[in-house]
C-alpha cells in the first residue's frame, strides 16, 4: 500500500441551492471563487470556529450566573481590597 503525504479526504456529494452559491460567490473573496470546494472547506472552517466561539460566550455566561462562581468572585475581590486600596504603582 502507497503511504499518503496529503490530509485524509472524505469525498461527499451534496445538492446547494443555486441561490445559495450565488450568494456565496457574491461575498467570497475573488481568490476563492472559481474554487468552489476551497470555499466550502473555508466556509465551513469558519462555521466551526463561530460555533466554538459561541459556544465558549455560552459557557463564560453560564459560569457568570452560577451561584458558587459568584461567591468565588467576590470572597477573590475582598481578598485583593486591601491590596487594591494600597495603591502601589501610582505615581
Amino acid at each position: 500500500m502507497k503511504g499518503h503525504s496529503r490530509a485524509s479526504t472524505v469525498r461527499r456529494s451534496v445538492a446547494l441551492p443555486a441561490a445559495l452559491i450565488g450568494e456565496l460567490n457574491s461575498v467570497a473573496p475573488a481568490e476563492l471563487r472559481t474554487n468552489l470546494n476551497r470555499l466550502v472547506i473555508v466556509s465551513l472552517q469558519e462555521y466551526i470556529a463561530r460555533r466554538r466561539q459561541q459556544e465558549f460566550h455560552d459557557a463564560v455566561a453560564a459560569m457568570a450566573e452560577d451561584p458558587q462562581v459568584q461567591a468565588e468572585c467576590a470572597a477573590i475581590a475582598r481578598d485583593f481590597a486591601a491590596t487594591e486600596m494600597d495603591r502601589l504603582g501610582d505615581d
